[in-house]
């Protein structure tokens, strides 16, 4: 299941993925895709069920977990 395409003025929010995270229980994945800009959102995501994240910004948010990472902004 994916929350948005990430291509539209809104995003993934948290009660997105926790609304289908219930509906589909642990049997089928759920994809955040939109708006994740940092690492703060992105774990958030997971912990409220998110098991794949949509996002542009990877390697900007590994480098937000890990200060000095190559490629960070």
């Amino acid at each position: 299941m994916k929350t948005s395409t990430g291509f539209s003025t809104g995003g993934a929010t948290m009660a997105d993925v926790k609304l289908l995270r219930e509906v589909v229980g642990s049997k089928f994945g759920v994809k955040a895709a939109g708006g994740i800009r940092n690492a703060v959102t992105a774990l958030a995501l997971i912990e409220a069920g998110a098991t794949r994240l949509g996002t542009s910004r990877g390697v900007a948010l590994l480098a937000d977990m890990q200060p000095g990472l190559a490629g960070s902004d």
